[in-house]
């Protein structure tokens, strides 16, 4: 599978890989908690993250749905999301999230007569 973010163990002679998904993150913190996770809303956390990281990612999906009607992709989940990320790839993509949010609302605002004010002074 994802040998760089693996272990393999045998139990009864059969290898298992054992991967920490944000999914079994997740379980984990519903399951310990801040006793573990050292953080008390962690789960809630992961949950934001995913649904946020869901939603954005399916906006490309939807937009290039609505382009080529003949040949749609099939949309994520956040179940898809949380099985195929681990939660140091998550931290990464808060940026991600954050640039993404930021590049969207960012304007370049020029007020009138701000140019030719800089001219006159020259």
């Amino acid at each position: 599978m994802d040998n760089d973010r693996s272990s393999t163990i045998n139990i009864g002679g059969e290898q298992y890989e054992l991967i920490l998904t944000t999914k079994a993150t997740k379980a984990i913190a519903g399951r310990y908690g801040g006793r573990l996770m050292k953080a008390e809303n962690f789960e809630l956390a992961l949950d934001e993250i995913v649904w946020l990281l869901t939603l954005l990612a399916n906006q490309s999906i939807l937009i290039h749905n609505l382009r080529h009607k003949e040949s749609p992709k099939t949309l994520l989940t956040e179940e898809e999301v949380e099985l195929l990320t681990s939660p140091l790839e998550l931290a990464s993509y808060k940026n991600a999230i954050t640039e993404a949010m930021f590049r969207g609302t960012a304007r370049n605002v020029v007020s009138e007569g701000e140019s030719s004010k800089n001219t006159q002074g020259a």
